[in-house]
């Protein structure tokens, strides 16, 4: 990366994002040496400009934040840091320093699509991924209807654990279906949303 860390007298803004739900959690400043840290470290650390010293967020309080990878913008005078949080980012306890919730998990399907077309693109015969790839798109389809009548059955029960359990297969198989067909997943969300306009 080209930082240049001039134009603030040796800081730069750092915006940290959760890496998984794509929340803004915080912004804070970094020199050459916490951004340094951060990477060697895996813990964000910024330049605390009121303790005239590097801070590791989480080192009071506990809740950490492990880093997931380090962007410069395209001026190279701020980066925007992704990471995980173990725990509320906010001094305050909010989930985000402009006090929102950060409970979402929806971002995890992005991250499993990337594994489903890697498994599609780079077979492994370890992998279930993999074997359905490999038996073709009717097989794929049946598994798809497969997963679609199992959790109708369990919708008509109360159990949550195995509702919820049908459901995940059933999403997991929907994505490796769209994969297989060669169709994303914003393409539906593009269909959808045309919809929503009407």
């Amino acid at each position: 990366m080209n930082i240049d860390f001039t134009k603030m007298n040796g800081l730069i803004p750092a915006i940290v994002q959760d890496a998984l739900s794509g929340k803004v959690l915080m912004q804070g400043f970094m020199n050459a040496e916490a951004l340094a840290k951060t990477q060697e470290t895996g813990m964000v650390t910024f330049f605390s400009r009121s303790k005239d010293r590097l801070w590791t967020k989480g080192e009071t309080s506990g809740n950490f934040m492990e880093l997931v990878s380090v962007a410069a913008d395209c001026d190279g005078d701020s980066i925007l840091i992704k990471a995980n949080p173990r725990g509320p980012v906010c001094h305050t306890g909010a989930d985000t320093c402009w006090d929102e919730e950060n409970t979402s998990k929806t971002g995890f399907i992005d991250q499993l699509r990337a594994i489903i077309k890697d498994r599609k693109n780079n077979p492994s015969d370890k992998s279930y991924t993999a074997s359905l790839f490999a038996k073709g798109i009717n097989k794929i389809a049946q598994k798809v209807g497969e997963e679609a009548v199992e959790i109708v059955i369990e919708a008509k029960d109360d159990n949550k654990e195995l509702f919820l359990g049908e459901a995940a297969d059933l999403l997991f198989h929907y994505l490796v279906l769209l994969e297989a067909k060669g169709y994303e997943l914003d393409e539906v969300m593009e269909v959808l949303m045309q919809r929503h306009k009407k």
